[in-house]
């Protein structure tokens, strides 16, 4: 966990430049032999195996951390038993100690996500319908019945996982609220580890959100 405090990091301009505090290369302690990886989900024979992307070897998961992805899974799965998972865990033999589940949805096509690896935060909403990705090159916001906006942001970090992402280009304020909490998918039923809550202009939409593959925390 980091330490509960106030850093305030100004994204460098032009456009698309942006703060780079997410560092995929930065790894906590707590996670020293431990590995982030996607994967499928399947129920067998009263226990529940993870098997990687791109992969053929299946883990049985041991869930160590406390997550409840029994639970989860158990809601979420189609007919087939089958989920998309992202989770962080140790592999010891054909078991797969997961320690944090980063997200759990019924997908047949995420492991084929070619902009997940550049993704630094991913967060989206309903009711009208929003999407924020993050990534080192800027913030995009996608909103129902508007263009894409591009803009460059700061970084406040506010403790216990909590942080902040604005900014003030297009005469607008922007800003994007998050914090480490399951958060389940109104539309779609995914669980996923961070609620989120876009403000711009003082309007409030609210989400959920998770890490992309250039954080690893």
């Amino acid at each position: 966990m980091r330490v509960a405090r106030s850093l305030i990091v100004v994204a460098p301009l032009p456009l698309f430049a942006a703060c780079q505090l997410f560092d995929g290369a930065r790894e906590s302690a707590s996670h020293v032999d431990q590995t982030r990886m996607q994967g499928q989900l399947t129920a067998a024979d009263g226990k529940l195996v993870f098997q990687a992307c791109g992969e053929q070897r299946q883990y049985v998961v041991n869930d160590i951390g406390g997550t409840s992805v029994l639970q989860e899974a158990a809601t979420l799965a189609d007919q087939q038993g089958k989920l998309f998972a992202d989770v962080r865990g140790k592999i010891t033999g054909d078991r797969l100690d997961l320690t944090q589940l980063y997200r759990v949805e019924r997908s047949g096509t995420a492991c084929d996500d070619p902009n997940f690896k550049q993704l630094i935060l991913r967060a989206a909403g309903h009711g009208p319908e929003w999407n924020v990705k993050v990534s080192g090159k800027g913030l995009v916001i996608d909103r129902e019945g508007q263009p894409p906006l591009a803009v460059p942001y700061v970084e406040e970090q506010l403790g216990d996982g909590r942080f902040n992402l604005s900014s003030e280009a297009n005469n607008q304020r922007i800003e994007l609220w998050v914090a480490p909490q399951r958060c389940v998918d109104s539309s779609t039923g995914s669980v996923q580890h961070m609620n989120a809550e876009l403000r711009i202009d003082g309007k409030v939409q609210r989400g959920c959100g998770y890490f992309g593959g250039s954080r690893n925390d």
